[in-house]
């Protein structure tokens, strides 16, 4: 008697040239283990793209960046395949360093880090940084943010899209997540902003720091009126999108707080009285487990409990080094491009503080 168990075997990948990466993700749904997991993260993002009426939103954390993976990031962004950006300010920063012209470099794990903290090198695993650049891209953005109006309390929303606009008037390259998300009207979040450069930044215009005459230091000047985020108005903006939204589907790159403040949106609503399902498409790509009881790695299954999640939902997780899984997922969904043309993409509405309006076109 056959077990009811023992219905779809396995199937092995066939080898060969010119095989594009979207049959070979259709392939290996037919394998196992997180090469498995990954092809369903690329099917059930194509089931997305397919929606009548979808928001889509993105998750963004670890340094991926300076591990080289904005182009992949901005391409899903320019092409509409994500439609809100939830990132730690980390990751917006370092695409800020490079589109002024600041490079991250290959180095070693291996590499002994007093010798370079000598030399101004700050080191991310393997990928190297001037500690020196940083600092004068943290001085550029001191300035940027003292010609805000100190009238008006910006969400992080609104203070990417004014520095992208920044950045992309300024003529920098395209392949900028800021730069793409400006363009596409695509919001952009990121609610821990004071943790990362960006906070040292504001700090400094807080206390009025500027460059001392020979160019050598700095020193504080008499403080000025203060530009601030307000990020409990990302809170409230993102529980609005939600909302206003209708089906969502989530794709988390890592964990941390991008994944519990999308997560969040769902529950918010259902606190305050809005029915929501919660997020009906669901996918992660972590290094991180659940069984040390974190928001990172937690499943989706644990995230149906709080109601984060729809009962329903199409969900998958593979647990992968976002270096190897996002290219894949990138270079698959670029074959497949025309998904992502064809449908309704949901454009948003500011104009009333209370109630984001979302059209979908």
């Amino acid at each position: 008697m056959t077990s009811e168990f023992l219905k779809k075997p396995t199937v092995p990948i066939r080898v060969g040239r010119g095989k594009k990466m979207d049959a070979l993700l259709e392939e290996m749904l037919a394998t196992g283990f997180q090469g498995k997991n990954l092809a369903e993260c690329f099917a059930i993002w194509k089931q997305m793209l397919k929606e009548t009426e979808i928001t889509i939103w993105l998750g963004i954390a670890g340094a991926i960046v300076p591990a080289g993976m904005r182009r992949a990031i901005a391409y899903l962004i320019e092409k509409r395949m994500v439609d809100v950006v939830v990132s730690t300010g980390a990751q917006l920063f370092h695409d800020t360093c490079e589109c002024m012209g600041i490079k991250h470099f290959q180095g070693s794990s291996l590499m002994d880090d007093a010798k370079l903290v000598e030399e101004g090198v700050d080191r991310f695993y393997d990928v190297l940084v001037k500690e020196q650049e940083q600092r004068q891209v943290d001085r550029q953005m001191q300035k940027f943010i003292e010609n805000l109006s100190p009238h008006h309390q910006y969400s992080s929303r609104e203070f990417f899209e004014i520095l992208g606009k920044f950045l992309l008037d300024s003529g920098k390259e395209k392949d900028s997540i800021l730069v793409q998300a400006a363009k596409a009207g695509v919001p952009v979040y990121a609610p821990a902003l004071n943790d990362s450069s960006f906070g040292y930044s504001f700090i400094m215009a807080r206390h009025g720091v500027i460059d001392t005459p020979d160019g050598k230091g700095l020193k504080k000047s008499n403080e000025s009126n203060f530009r601030f985020v307000d990020q409990m108005k990302d809170t409230d903006e993102t529980v609005q999108i939600a909302s206003a939204a209708g089906k969502s589907g989530v794709i988390y790159l890592g964990g941390g707080v991008p994944k519990n403040f999308i997560q969040q949106t769902e529950l918010l609503n259902l606190i305050m009285g809005q029915d929501l399902p919660g997020h009906e498409y669901a996918i992660q790509v972590t290094t991180d487990t659940p069984h040390f009881g974190g928001l990172s790695g937690c499943t989706f299954e644990e995230g149906q409990s709080w109601g984060k999640i729809a009962k329903s939902a199409k969900k998958v997780q593979c647990f992968c080094d976002l270096t190897i899984a996002l290219p894949i997922l990138a270079h698959g969904l670029a074959e497949v491009e025309e998904l992502a043309a064809k449908r309704k993409k949901p454009h948003f509405n500011w104009s009333d503080p209370k109630q984001v309006k979302i059209i979908y076109r």
